[in-house]
């Protein structure tokens, strides 16, 4: 029986067995930390911190005494537990910290792969400084470029993370990167695959490179027609946690640039960076700030060291000083990784009149009484707050906003059309199941647009059903993330169809029939909202406090929009939910900065 206090599932408690049957010992020691590994490890930690977990009282519900080096003296007594670099199920390390022996050879590949790949490469100078001077035109002493920082890291090393946060130009610095690297080979042919961790996400960053960014003829030539999801880009094999691009088979590019890399989790990075040659560039784009991967791991903020500010080496610092006259800040001793990070600073999207942006970074900063004060501010009428009203009453209050958020859209009369039309609005939930989670907010959305005359929802799909794919099907060219609306087919005598947009601008058509799993999007969970932009959000937050309300899923869900967003919640528990962090157990981030 579970101690109160102590949430543990069937499989942590089997996993937990299988340890001690292979121990040979039923001792509580072992027993309890095989359990909060497991426990842990579905919520996304990579290891379990012993000290945490005797801290926080969750060991000594489980039996263990209050003794952290008697606990760690009797694990490693055990022979399923071994030191790092040995063949254990269960891997100890020097900091008191226990993994499964897969997560510990994941973190360490994938450190050590980073920390030879951020190294200095070779490139031409003074090539680079003329390219710099035409692509990032600036005035002497002015503020650092950091977009300019960006592409020198990008050109001068084979690994760099761009990490900022929405409209601070992320994609456009890859596309002037792509054109220093052109540059740089010399008219040589230079094979690039642009690739995230959804398909929707990966057609985004598509999209965005072809028709948001002004760059040559030479450098769009260059920009591949194909974008994978990096299940693909790897090469997915049924059935198998493995993919046919591995060390042994590395994928045939010179430069990888991932979009939205905070929803990557570490097995995934760590196989990617695997199948990369050994003169390949990598190169991550994504927001640190943003909700983590749903799998184990929080890899780009550990890459980032997010929460923490760290300058960059006396030598890299002259070279931005000499190619494009930047200051920055010059740490000791930081290593070769600290000179391949770069965030951008300035929001070329949120004026600083903007309230999605200020109440953005006051979110992101953990200011809850200021963001609060900003939601109420009249000076920002492009973010509000309304109270949560009771469950009952919640299909009410919703109704005026869902026949104005959605009606649009359902009187276009193209595919094309009411696609666009239905990217303008979302409806997004911090939770999945509950009065205010996205089944339930789903169900009264299609009440109200039937009971408005606006859809007819009978039978297994209905004209005007926005649907999310949930799983991929590389047969059909569907996957997870995708958005697609079943509306009728003129080509096909009006029967219906699902639209889903191509990224080339023709809307492709699906067989409902032939649809993989999915579900109903008019409201989607935040965590599946990343990659995408509204130009309105309506955020709804339950009635009570839940621990997957965090600072990092209010902040994706604000900043999800382009020009307003309305708050549904509780002002103290959105308070509450800025003061608490996802806080994901690894030791990536020491591993990467403090070696």
């Amino acid at each position: 029986m579970t101690p109160d206090g102590v949430q543990l599932n069937e499989i942590d408690r089997q996993f937990a067995s299988f340890i001690c049957r292979q121990a040979g010992s039923e001792d509580p020691h072992l027993k309890a930390a095989a359990a909060l590994l497991s426990r842990g490890v579905v919520a996304g930690d990579v290891c379990l911190d012993l000290a945490c977990a005797l801290k926080n009282g969750d060991a000594a519900a489980l039996g263990v005494e209050n003794n952290l080096a008697a606990w760690v003296e009797r694990l490693g007594a055990f022979s399923v537990v071994g030191a790092p670099g040995e063949f254990r199920p269960l891997i100890l390390d020097g900091a008191n910290r226990l993994y499964l022996h897969r997560y510990w050879r994941y973190e360490e590949e994938l450190a050590d792969a980073i920390q030879k790949r951020g190294a200095a490469a070779g490139f031409d100078r003074e090539l680079l400084k003329q390219g710099l001077g035409r692509l990032f035109p600036g005035e002497a002493d002015a503020e650092t470029d950091w977009q300019r920082v960006a592409a020198i890291a990008a050109v001068s090393r084979r690994f760099c993370v761009i990490s900022g946060g929405p409209g601070t130009g992320k994609t456009s610095t890859v596309v002037k990167v792509l054109a220093l690297l052109l540059e740089q080979q010399g008219g040589e042919s230079c094979r690039i695959a642009l690739a995230a961790p959804t398909g929707k996400a990966a057609a985004r960053l598509k999209e965005s490179i072809m028709g948001g960014v002004q760059c040559t003829d030479e450098v769009r030539a260059l920009i591949p027609e194909d974008v994978f999801t990096l299940h693909r880009l790897l090469g997915y094999l049924k059935g198998s946690c493995s993919f046919r691009h591995n060390g042994e088979n590395p994928l045939p590019y010179d430069i990888v640039i991932v979009d939205e890399a905070s929803m990557v989790s570490l097995p995934l990075m760590a196989k990617l960076v695997d199948a990369l040659r050994a003169d390949t560039r990598l190169i991550l784009l994504g927001d640190r700030d943003q909700l983590a991967s749903v799998e184990a791991g929080a890899v780009l903020g550990d890459i980032c060291n997010t929460g923490g500010i760290h300058g960059f080496s006396a030598p890299f610092a002259a070279l931005a000083a000499e190619l494009g006259g930047d200051r920055l800040p010059v740490q000791e001793s930081i290593g070769p990784l600290g000179d391949a990070v770069v965030l951008l600073r300035k929001s070329y999207r949120f004026a600083s009149a903007s309230g999605i942006g200020t109440v953005g970074a006051l979110v992101n900063a953990g200011d809850g009484a200021a963001a609060l004060a900003a939601l109420d501010d009249e000076r920002f009428p492009d973010i509000s707050m309304a109270q949560t009203p009771a469950a009952a009453g919640l299909g009410e209050a919703l109704a005026g906003r869902i026949v104005g958020g959605f009606g649009a859209y359902l009187k276009k009369s193209t595919p094309e059309e009411a696609f666009a039309e239905f990217g303008r609005f979302r409806i997004l939930c911090a939770m999945r199941s509950g009065p205010y989670g996205v089944e339930s907010v789903n169900r009264l959305v299609r009440e109200r647009l039937a009971k408005a005359g606006l859809i007819n929802p009978e039978g297994r799909w209905y004209a005007g059903e926005p649907v999310m794919i949930t799983c991929n099907d590389y047969n059909v060219g569907l996957f997870n993330g995708d958005v697609g609306l079943i509306l009728p087919d003129p080509e096909s005598g009006n029967d219906l169809r699902a639209f889903f947009p191509s990224g080339t601008g023709i809307m492709r058509k699906v067989l409902p029939l032939r649809l993989p799993e999915h579900e109903s999007a008019f409201a989607m969970t935040v965590h599946k909202s990343q990659g995408s932009e509204f130009d309105r959000v309506l955020l709804i937050l339950p009635d009570r406090d839940a621990p997957l309300l965090t600072r990092e899923l209010l902040y994706t869900a604000i900043t999800r929009a382009k020009k307003s967003v309305e708050v549904m919640g509780n002002a103290e528990l959105f308070h509450t939910a800025v003061q608490r962090r996802i806080v994901r157990r690894s030791g990536l981030r020491d591993r990467l900065w403090k070696s």
